[in-house]
């Protein structure tokens, strides 16, 4: 049984484009930084969290299928701040502002959780983004598209015309790296099948 701790709608389509059956039961987890915590270890420290957070309220059934919980966070990084969701309109013009007319990163980390072992990694992709006059953010910002996403922006909607060029997975950007989630999947799902326990991973970060 796949399970996607993760309440993001995009999460959720992204994941059901790929084929895939699964249930969702959101992780409520606080999303703060700890001090001193750098852009990767801080976003694959929520994944796992997160993905622990439902897992260890699953409780496997004799004649359940083996359970098998998916993490994610989705981080906005510059080299002024790491950039999560916008707390209000004001927070996200802030944010579009530092965006505009820069290259930034995305970085989406991905946990995989199962009785036998945990997996994680993180994709990172550079993004870059034209200038944005202040009107344009204002506009955007009144069709409500930014407030539930990391950096105040969506590639998939409305922000799409802003950016030119991305180097690296597509998919991330919207907030699940597409092959690095299914190759995870299906060689923790092949293994549960086989009855073997998961070796632990190559890091991929």
């Amino acid at each position: 049984m796949l399970v996607l701790a993760s309440a993001s709608p995009r999460r959720k389509e992204l994941l059901t484009q790929a084929g895939y059956q699964f249930q969702v039961i959101p992780a409520n987890i606080p999303e703060e930084r700890q001090p001193n915590e750098d852009p990767t270890t801080f976003v694959t420290r929520l994944a796992r969290e997160k993905a622990r957070f439902v897992f260890d309220q699953l409780v496997p059934h004799p004649q359940q299928d083996p359970i098998l919980v998916l993490g994610a966070d989705t981080i906005v990084v510059t080299p002024e701040e790491i950039l999560g969701k916008p707390r209000d309109a004001e927070d996200a013009a802030r944010m579009l502002r530092l965006l505009s007319g820069r290259t930034h990163q995305v970085i989406t980390a991905v946990c995989l959780i199962s009785e036998e072992a945990t997996e994680i990694a993180a994709e990172t992709t550079s993004v870059a983004m034209q200038t944005i006059a202040e009107s344009e953010i204002a506009h955007y910002i009144a069709t409500g598209e930014p407030m539930d996403k990391a950096g105040a922006y969506g590639i998939q909607g409305y922000a799409a015309r802003w950016i030119p060029r991305i180097q690296g997975c597509y998919f991330n950007v919207v907030g699940l790296p597409l092959a690095l989630t299914a190759s995870m999947i299906e060689g923790q799902l092949k293994r549960q099948t086989e009855g073997t326990a998961v070796a632990p991973p190559a890091s991929t970060l």
